[in-house]
This record gives structure tokens, sequence and C-alpha cells, in this order.
């Protein structure tokens, strides 16, 4: 009989468990926005409780939105360079890779080592993905990824809002320095917004506090010449079925746009 994995992690890490739940419940649903079985097994194989910290209705919902968007941005990207690079920053349990992976691409993990300890108890690296045990913080990072000719793009789920804006600046500028003509797929919320999901972490018993607000997504263009911005999605434009009332937030001025996907042109 194989023993359950007990996840050591604390802070900002530890929120990768409540993605990783998600995942796991959207997949088993007939209306899923995300099917990834990958996160199931993995759910199975952790002993961990998830009954006061997992996510629920709307929440789950927005999570999945979420994950959906990366996953199309990430597909568009490989649709237009097969051969490219993609970094996913931040990278938790999730199983992006094996969802989309085309047999041509270069893809790197990035996370702290004990996320990336536990993440090779279910994923192996292969010639096409490789692991980097490291802080996104930590620029070091950038010059095993230098290698790779590109095009690259670099995926932060879930992640900056997490970080105060030095640093969130300091990192998308690097990024911009060290591989021009790459994208960057981000979310991002409102100051508003940060304090309205900070009481929802502090009731999951969630110590990470969110950090990182951004009041237009067009603000990080100012970070640096030649940074501009594609894209900006809004979750309630979508106008998804499975967020019932809440849906209606699209008529709040305020909070219609309130939390973003942003796609971004490192140029």
């Amino acid at each position: 009989m194989t023993m359950a994995i007990t996840p050591a992690l604390e802070g900002i890490p530890e929120t990768l468990l409540l993605a990783l739940h998600c995942r796991a419940v959207e997949s088993q649903r007939p209306d899923a926005m995300i099917r990834d079985p990958k996160a199931l097994e993995i759910l199975c194989s952790l002993a961990y409780d998830f009954s006061a910290k997992k996510l629920k209705g709307d929440d789950l919902a927005l999570t999945a939105m979420r994950s959906r968007r990366f996953d199309l941005h990430a597909r568009r990207f490989l649709e237009g360079h097969p051969s490219g690079c993609v970094v996913e920053m931040g990278c938790g349990l999730d199983a992006r890779f094996e969802r989309l992976e085309n047999g041509r691409v270069t893809w790197f993990d990035l996370d702290l080592p004990d996320v990336i300890a536990l993440r090779r108890r279910f994923f192996d690296e292969t010639e096409l993905r490789r692991f980097i045990p490291a802080s996104v913080l930590d620029l070091g990072w950038m010059a095993e990824v230098r290698r790779h000719p590109g095009p690259f793009l670099f995926l932060a789920e879930g992640l900056l809002v997490y970080f105060p804006e030095p640093e969130v600046r300091r990192l998308v500028v690097a990024l911009r320095e060290d591989f021009p003509g790459s994208e960057l797929v981000c979310d991002a919320s409102s100051p508003v917004l940060l304090c309205l999901h900070d009481p929802t972490l502090r009731s999951r018993h969630i110590s990470a506090r969110l950090q990182w607000g951004l009041r237009s997504p067009a603000d990080m263009e100012a970070w640096a010449e030649g940074i501009r911005l594609l894209d900006a999605w809004h979750y309630f434009e979508d106008r998804e079925p499975r967020l019932g009332l809440m849906g209606l937030m699209r008529f709040i001025p305020g909070l219609a746009r309130a939390s973003s996907v942003l796609h971004l042109w490192l140029g």
C-alpha cells in the first residue's frame, strides 16, 4: 500500500494546494471548464485537510476560468511557435505541460526548491520539460532559460499578486531586458479587490497575503520602454453561467474590471 504524502508547505507555496484541489474537482464535472486528470491523481495521494481551505462556489469557478484562460494563451503561443520556449513561473503542481505538450516545445517549470521536490514525486523531467528549483525573484534562474533561442512565453498564474509591487516591477523589467520580444501572461487585481480577498485567505487559515494591486492594466506599460499590453481579459466579460449572480458584477463600476488576466509584449 502506498503511503500518503504530507505536503509541508506554508505561506505562498500552500496556495498551490487550493489551485490543485480546484482543478481536481473541476475535472470531475460534466461541464468542466478545464480537465486535469493528473490533479485528481495527485489529490488522492496527499494527506492534507482540505475541509476548511478548499475553494467553493464562485471562487472555484473563477479559479477554473483563470486556468482555462492561461491554457488558451499558451495554446495560441504554441500554435504560432511550435518549437518555442514556455516558462511556467510558480508552477506548483499544475499539469499544464501534460495538457498542452506538442512534442516540440521546450518547457521550464520554475518554483521554490521545496515545491519542486514535491513536484518530482508526481512529474518527471524529460528532454522537453525541465525543472528549475528557485525563487522567481532570484533572477539567477534566467541564465538556464537563456540557453534556449526562444521565442519565449512566461506564465505567472496566481503568483505575482503575492509580491510587493517593486519586486513585481523588477521581475518584469528583467524579463524585458533579458528576453526582448518575449510574451508574459499574468493575472492581476485592483487594490480594492485585494482587500476583499484577504479575509478569504484568513478564513482558510492561509498565511499568504495579497500585496500587488494594479489600478489599470495599462499601468505596467510605464515600467519600461517596450512593455506593451496586448490583451486584458476580465473575468466577468465571458458571462460564464457558473458564476450565477456574481456575473452581475460586470455592471458594477470599479468591480467589473477589477480582476484580469493580462497578456504583455516585452519588446
